[in-house]
């Protein structure tokens, strides 16, 4: 499980053997800077950008203060006219909500933020969404591109190759986990089966009963 040292310096490997992700995450010079932050701030409201964001249902959010702060999160990457592995990695994290339960928007709350937000409006990404039958506690997010390319950088989810990481057809297929109230990060291929994205949100959320049942994790569906 990583760090909060390892969500600065490093979101691990991808599972298309990328090279490590997240290096220089910190100490960059970004077009809008960010604001000052009262003391005793936590971990994550420093480091994550509050900025504004739109979801398919087309209401106006803040980033930090309305979808992390205090939350299990998990975020991926993707844009509506992916034909390639967008539609398996929905898939999969469809899959993921469903084994969630009643946790997903109560203690897991899912992101999808596009990589195209010059076309991805909260129109088509609610059509979308519908098409993939998504229910309550996972949105998708648009917004500003310069804002959005600023979060992609802040997760981690770019390739240290600028040819590549400008590909939007080799995209970091990630998904970005993490408990900001416990400063809690880890990083899941996309491409997982649901269970094993279950699994790695349970590493990061403390409010899961771990019992065990005759040697079998209580927190996993039968």
């Amino acid at each position: 499980m990583n760090t909060r040292r390892n969500l600065l310096f490093g979101a691990g490997m991808a599972a298309a053997g990328l090279a490590a992700l997240g290096t220089g995450l910190v100490g960059r010079n970004w077009a809008t800077p960010e604001p000052e932050y009262a003391e005793g701030d936590s971990f994550g409201a420093r480091y994550f950008p509050n900025l504004t964001l739109y979801t398919h249902l087309g209401k106006r959010v803040k980033l930090y203060d309305d979808l992390m702060r205090d939350k299990v999160v998990a975020f991926n990457m993707m844009y509506t006219m992916c034909g390639g592995l967008c539609p398996t990695m929905t898939a999969n994290l469809r899959g993921t909500q469903k084994l969630l339960g009643d946790r997903a928007g109560k203690n897991v709350f899912m992101y999808s933020i596009t990589l195209q937000p010059e076309l991805d409006t909260p129109e088509i990404l609610r059509e979308y969404a519908e098409s993939h039958h998504v229910g309550p506690g996972w949105l998708f997010l648009t917004g500003d591109p310069a804002d959005l390319e600023k979060l992609r950088r802040k997760l981690g989810f770019f390739d240290p190759d600028p040819v590549v990481d400008a590909d939007r057809t080799t995209h970091i297929r990630m998904v970005r986990i993490g408990n900001d109230r416990y400063d809690q990060w880890t990083m899941a291929s996309a491409r997982s089966q649901p269970e094993q994205l279950v699994a790695a949100i349970n590493m990061v959320d403390r409010s899961v009963d771990f019992t065990s049942h005759n040697g079998r994790d209580a927190s996993l569906p039968v």
